[in-house]
């Protein structure tokens, strides 16, 4: 994982959904905070690379704020 951006997205992750389903609602989120396109596929490249659902929501979870 590389972490190079620094920006938090303020979200709440619906319980008891996978990665790409809360993938979903980051992408919503983070549209809606005004991030560009590259640095949501950067996002969205580490989830879908992540080696499982829980590696997934720590991906997740860096770039997340608390609400």
């Amino acid at each position: 994982m590389s972490h190079n951006i620094r920006k938090k997205v303020t979200w709440t992750c619906p319980p008891g959904l996978g990665r790409f389903a809360a993938l979903d609602h980051w992408v919503r989120a983070a549209e809606d905070e005004g991030w560009s396109d590259a640095e949501v596929q950067q996002v969205l490249d580490e989830v879908v690379e992540a080696e499982d659902d829980k590696s997934g929501h720590e991906v997740l979870a860096y770039y997340s704020a608390r609400p």
